[in-house]
């Protein structure tokens, strides 16, 4: 297996411990057949398809080691992107909370008047937008609940201060049960890449990592399957040599048993 940008650097990094990475299934699972024809579903328009080869959720949920029964917490779901794929599998055995300011979540209200949404509920939150630092404000963060199985924060993680990083950590291991995963997927920066305008949306992984394991989560696996190449970590994500195909490290926590 190459070992890429994330994987090398976890591996030379002391106290970090690494369990696995992704495997590349040689046959596609149940799940993710499951996944494939909640892409397919009509709910998702042109503009979520554009994006579906560059995201990966067929890959990227086996990753995270999502299932179908689970208590799912998912993080700022914005237009509700992931919201479209997760709300269908989880509506059987499952349940899917959408964790996002209250204003903004009635976006999503016709995507949650469909049957296939039924089990899926608005968590409203503490959240507003400062412009001026051009970051998420997080107030007090309670996800009210202690049992849930995943909390998915995606690409979302950039937009906080170091304090709301902690408040977000803190609140995330609080709702899971033990046991619990925490998944963390974001744009990548170089290690120890000082602050710039250009790197805003960056994140250094290691540095992720250490403040997720300071609020009590133990790293379990890692995966390089978003590793890009031709991405130079130097721009910010938004332009168009980057947009759409930026590096990103993808993160998988538990909270311990005890």
């Amino acid at each position: 297996m190459k070992q890429t940008r994330l994987s090398s650097l976890l591996m030379a990094c002391a106290g970090l411990t690494l369990v696995s990475s992704f495997s590349v299934y040689a046959e596609t699972t149940p799940l993710q057949e499951s996944v494939k024809a909640a892409m397919a579903m009509d709910h998702r328009d042109e503009t979520d398809r554009l994006r579906d080869q560059n995201r990966d959720p067929v890959r990227a949920l086996a990753f995270f080691g999502f299932k179908q029964d689970m208590k799912v917490i998912e993080f700022a779901p914005g237009n509700g992107w992931y919201t479209k794929i997760l709300a269908p599998l989880l509506q059987e055995k499952g349940e899917l909370y959408l964790a996002y300011n209250s204003d903004w979540l009635k976006g999503l209200d016709p995507l949650l008047k469909m049957k296939s949404f039924r089990t899926t509920s608005k968590l409203p939150i503490e959240l507003d937008w400062n412009g001026e630092e051009r970051r998420y404000a997080l107030g007090k963060l309670d996800f009210g609940m202690s049992d849930a199985d995943m909390v998915l924060n995606i690409r979302e993680y950039h937009n906080f201060n170091a304090e709301d990083k902690a408040k977000l950590n803190t609140a995330a291991f609080d709702a899971l049960k033990p046991g619990g995963k925490y998944v963390i997927v974001d744009h990548s920066r170089r290690h120890m890449q000082a602050e710039s305008d250009e790197l805003r949306r960056r994140e250094d992984p290691v540095k992720v990592i250490l403040e997720v394991q300071a609020a009590g989560f133990v790293l379990t696996a890692q995966s390089d399957m978003f590793y890009r190449p031709d991405d130079q970590l130097r721009y910010e994500v938004g332009r168009k040599t980057v947009t759409g195909n930026t590096d990103r490290f993808s993160l998988v926590f538990i909270k311990p048993d005890s």
